[in-house]
């Protein structure tokens, strides 16, 4: 029975992508280790299928917090044994690609995002080349990889020859999805960080000349700031800040959606290229969308209408969503194309990748 450490640097509980691949493997035979780490606001372990295990840092942010946890997690592996080492994103490739050479086991690189250009880097010149560092010297030594959409993968592949297998972040097919009534859809929901070039701030400006309440589910760096700008606008009753949400209460909120929010900024490539998680989470839900025009939201839209694609202007914004509130028949379109896209982008056809993914690196699983 092969055994298989997962590390991230996020909070286990919310983070619904590892909880899916690292549920997979375990249910697939695999032992599975994920590991994280403990924020300030992080509650208690939920069970799974897995195991799991959270470091405690004194630093919480910053280039400190990167040496502390590669340390930390470093000196955790010291003398455990695994099969297989994967890096969820470069800043926990180091540690484990070194355990892995030692070792002389399989190192894996789940690139969630395009790192080195991630909107807290991509503006910081010193930062970005230290991290563009670390970045060629793990991917020119790596053999197996995947992310999350074919912009990414083509883009590692251009830069470093590195095949990357695609395996998208999608949810769980759940075969009878039940909606509410199109009158009972009363509120716009955000789910995700609160950051920069979230496209937020154009955002709260649409909702002055739309007759929506807005639910943003998420917390980050610009939290204060938008609930200061929602105050400044008179939008205090009408924007519901409702900070970190669990999985299963998010999937409820979602179903209740009049429309989800899914803006960015184009703020570097990993904006550019990025599929987000709330893509499928909205449509799984059978939520129409509002999108900005990046390569992989008009590249899948164009399957299935399944969002407004808009620019990233407050007054193109609220046309976009008046549309949809006084335009029924168009509205029920984007709904039923969402039920049609559920059938083929879910989880369970993804993790068919995922598990042929492994399969390169030992052959076939074993199955009880």
């Amino acid at each position: 029975m092969k055994k298989i450490f997962l590390a991230v640097t996020t909070d286990l509980n919310y983070d619904q992508r590892m909880q899916r691949i690292c549920t997979t493997l375990a249910q697939a035979d695999y032992q599975v280790l994920l590991m994280g780490r403990t924020w300030p606001e992080s509650l208690p372990l939920l069970p799974r299928t897995y195991k799991q295990h959270r470091l405690n840092c004194f630093f919480n942010k910053g280039k400190l917090f990167y040496l502390e946890y590669s340390i930390r997690l470093f000196c955790y592996l010291l003398f455990k044994a695994f099969d297989a080492f994967v890096a969820i994103d470069l800043d926990t490739a180091v540690p484990l690609y070194v355990k892995a050479r030692l070792s002389k086991k399989a190192f894996v690189y789940d690139a969630h995002e395009y790192f080195t250009e991630v909107v807290e880097v991509v503006n910081r010149p010193i930062i970005q080349k230290t991290w563009l560092a670390i970045e060629r010297f793990i991917l020119s030594r790596t053999r197996f990889a995947y992310t999350v959409n074919d912009s990414l993968a083509r883009l590692f592949y251009n830069r470093y020859q590195v095949p990357f297998a695609v395996i998208r972040n999608c949810p769980i097919l759940e075969p009878d999805l039940t909606l509410p009534a199109p009158n009972s859809r009363d509120y716009l929901l955000y789910q995700g960080a609160l950051n920069e070039g979230r496209g937020l701030e154009q955002l709260l400006q649409a909702m002055v000349l739309v007759d929506k309440k807005l639910v943003l589910c998420g917390k980050g760096d610009k939290y204060d700031y938008l609930k200061k700008l929602s105050k400044d606008l008179g939008l205090q009753d009408k924007v519901i800040f409702k900070n970190y949400v669990r999985p299963e209460e998010l999937k409820q909120i979602t179903r209740n959606a009049f429309l989800g929010i899914n803006l960015l900024e184009n703020w570097g490539l990993n904006y550019y290229y990025s599929l987000g998680n709330k893509f499928f989470d909205y449509l799984h839900a059978g939520v129409p969308q509002l999108v900005v025009d990046f390569p992989e939201y008009q590249q899948l839209n164009n399957q299935w209408e399944v969002a407004k694609i808009v620019i990233l202007d407050p007054e193109t914004i609220a046309t976009a969503i008046n549309q949809l509130i006084h335009d029924a028949a168009y509205y029920d379109k984007l709904v039923q194309n969402c039920l049609i896209a559920r059938q083929h982008w879910n989880w369970q056809n993804e993790e068919k990748k995922l598990l042929d993914f492994y399969k390169t690196i030992w052959g076939p699983a074993p199955k009880i």
